[in-house]
């Protein structure tokens, strides 16, 4: 009826050119049955280009895009960038590096996604991707100079002491990986971690806690937590000696980055980022708070 291709006709349905009964259609597969008015109007002198379709991956969401950067929040159970061994190594395992990177290559396949930090498998929330290597670098220089302001949102076991404190230690590696905190450098092959925590309220069994990272090390909000006694909720790495709250039911750990602030590499202006309490969260503070 107007000629157009399959692409043409989708960019029609997209521009709110196609109606029924006078109601706008933005369904290609949409039924009409009989007695259905349908109406097209178009230019024909235009090109109604197909609208690329809303991302949706479920390995992130997309908080903030600009020509320089992007800002997600990371799912659960989602691995920050490939590693040489475990699961990402596997043909057919993507971490979040290969989603992003997925995403930013849609309208330009020569374009890359550049890391600037990692949150630990089980951890969700903010991550800020470059698109260019020499603004990872000026954002990493950041990170290293512990500029950038970051606080996450934790579910600890137990009811801590104290509303607020902070959690120094040089932490280390063991022959399985495991980090640890030790109280002097051993041979200069120890991280200094240090982790400040304000306690936001207290639940039955459990506290949920705000906790900003002034040196960001593997593991290190773990580690420091459940060496106190008070391991995040879920954990099953460094969680395994208190055992499993009753009421967490979710196989994720309750560990969360909540908030991401910056100066923007290019504009140099401050920016700052938020992304929402998981819903396995909310329930939990529901019945235990």
């Amino acid at each position: 009826m107007t000629g157009q291709t399959r692409r043409q006709l989708r960019g029609l349905f997209d521009h709110g050119c196609v109606t029924v009964n006078d109601q706008p259609c933005g369904e290609t597969f949409a039924r009409v049955k009989e007695g259905d008015r349908v109406t097209v109007t178009l230019d024909p002198h235009r090109q109604y280009h197909e609208k690329t379709p809303e991302w949706k991956s479920s390995a992130f969401r997309l908080v903030h895009e600009d020509e320089h950067l992007l800002i997600v929040d990371k799912a659960p159970h989602v691995l920050s960038v490939p590693t040489t061994e475990g699961p990402s190594s596997k043909p057919g395992n993507k971490t979040l590096l290969d989603a992003v990177e997925q995403y930013v290559s849609r309208k330009d396949k020569r374009a890359h996604a550049h890391v600037v930090h990692r949150l630990d498998r089980g951890v969700s929330g903010l991550l800020v991707f470059a698109k260019r290597a020499d603004i990872a670098s000026t954002l990493k220089d950041q990170f290293a100079e512990h500029k950038p302001e970051r606080e996450y949102l934790a579910i600890v076991m137990g009811e801590l002491k104290k509303e607020h404190g902070t959690f120094r230690s040089h932490m280390a590696t063991a022959a399985n990986l495991d980090r640890y905190s030790t109280k002097t450098p051993i041979e200069g092959k120890a991280e200094l971690a240090i982790t400040h925590y304000l306690v936001d309220r207290g639940l039955k069994g459990a506290t949920l806690v705000r906790v900003k990272l002034e040196t960001g090390k593997r593991n290190q909000i773990r580690v420091h937590f459940a060496e106190a006694g008070h391991p995040v909720l879920g954990d099953p790495r460094y969680g395994k000696s208190l055992g499993p709250h009753p009421r967490w039911r979710s196989r994720r750990m309750a560990l969360h980055a909540a908030r991401l602030g910056f100066t923007h590499p290019v504009t140099g202006k401050a920016v700052k980022f938020e992304a929402p309490l998981p819903e396995p969260f909310e329930k939990f503070i529901a019945e235990c708070g």
